[in-house]
């Protein structure tokens, strides 16, 4: 049988199901299985391969099939013509900063950002590697204008940026760098292909933690690299094969599984998140609401032009309350899971303190101490109730 391809003509849901799986040759299985091997059958005469390859099934770590497999899912559903998966969402932050940056290039990225992107880029890329960076606020598309210097090699973004849910335009970020002759790169993990695709807006490079919505289900752990073959050859010879941050056999089965459904799971998230966040904003006691399909959100208009069909399950809020009130609360919770992540069936909540670090960069009603707050796939009433329920347990 020949294999079966599906290209932009279906749907999304379509390439959801079908893209990357065939009927499997030596079995006739409808779905393909997992290859658990470290190695493959060379050829009669191996002697002229590249053995840091990764262009055919060699060495698990140069790459296999169950990576090749999810690759070509992801990609289609990016809307881009290659992807790159690695073992995590920091393993394809880091594939994309070490492989494509140098010592004496210049970074501008968002001040909103998920902490080891702030870590590489603000500490080890900086002081290990003389790669110079600047922080700045990118949903002020002059403050980005300003920041770029003429050895400016990438601007990156976060939006949704994590934990503030601050919304940038990525399509004006994608003009401005372009127009210093920089690459944007963008972190879409918060909003998923699904509600969001960056790479069809002018991004260069767009990065997922697999881990989170695409995956679905808090069980296995991955990140991609969407983009083009010039960049993306380069990450995957320097990041996968001689950093070695590969995804697993099981990982890639598991997460190419698990997004099969993000369409079904983000229609739900998307609603649920949407009810919660008009709930809590109503609330007394509730000090803010950071959700971008909140018309009270700062980035909302942007949010409405670039996120489609929804705005995603995350969002951020504050308690007119203490630090321990906040731990209160959270103690009080019994559908809500108290745990780090995002993008789980499960809802998920975190309370991020006083003492971040980066509490300098974040707007002022942030500096009070915040939960961040990933609706799950529960009834959308029980979450409330239990959020309502929370709220009566500390006196609220």
């Amino acid at each position: 049988m020949a294999k079966r391809t599906y290209g932009d003509e279906f749907g999304f849901a379509t390439r959801a199901v079908h893209t990357g799986n065939d009927v499997d040759a030596e079995t006739g299985a409808i779905r393909r299985p997992i290859t658990m091997a470290n190695s493959y059958e060379l050829p009669y005469d191996p002697s002229d391969i590249n053995w840091s390859s990764a262009a055919a099934n060699l060495y698990t770590r140069n790459g296999g099939s169950n990576q090749k497999y999810l690759q070509e899912k992801i990609a289609s559903l990016e809307g881009a013509p290659d992807c790159v998966a690695l073992a995590s969402g920091v393993a394809a932050l880091s594939g994309l900063f070490f492989s494509l940056l140098r010592a004496g290039d210049h970074v501008v990225f968002a001040k909103v950002t998920y902490i080891a992107a702030y870590r590489l880029l603000h500490e080890l890329l900086n002081n290990k590697f003389g790669v110079e960076t600047t922080i700045v606020d990118t949903t002020d598309p002059d403050a980005v204008r300003a920041a770029i210097r003429p050895n400016t090699k990438l601007v990156h973004i976060e939006t949704p940026g994590n934990p503030t849910i601050s919304i940038t335009d990525i399509a004006q970020m994608a003009e401005i760098a372009h127009a210093h002759g920089a690459l944007l790169s963008v972190d879409n993990t918060f909003a998923s292909p699904f509600n969001q695709r960056p790479y069809e807006l002018g991004a260069d490079l767009v990065v997922e933690s697999l881990t989170k919505y695409i995956n679905g289900h808090g069980d296995a752990m991955g990140g991609a690299v969407i983009g083009r073959p010039a960049e993306l050859d380069v990450i995957r010879a320097q990041a996968q094969v001689n950093l070695g941050g590969t995804i697993s056999p099981f990982n890639a089965w598991l997460i190419m599984r698990g997004c099969v459904t993000l369409p079904l799971r983000m229609r739900q998230h998307n609603e649920s998140a949407m009810k919660v966040a008009e709930w809590l904003e109503g609330r007394r006691g509730v000090r803010f609401v950071s959700y971008p399909g909140l018309p009270s959100h700062c980035g909302h208009e942007i949010a409405a032009r670039q996120m489609k069909p929804g705005f995603g399950g995350m969002m951020s809020f504050g308690l007119d309350a203490d630090h321990d009130t906040h731990n209160k609360f959270v103690a009080a919770l019994r559908v809500i899971t108290s745990a780090v992540s995002l993008g789980h069936d499960e809802s998920l909540i975190a309370f991020l303190g006083e003492d971040d670090e980066r509490q300098y960069l974040y707007p002022e009603e942030f500096h009070g101490g915040f939960f961040r707050f990933s609706v799950g796939l529960e009834d959308v009433e029980d979450i409330i109730a239990d959020l309502d329920g929370a709220f009566r347990a500390v006196g609220m």
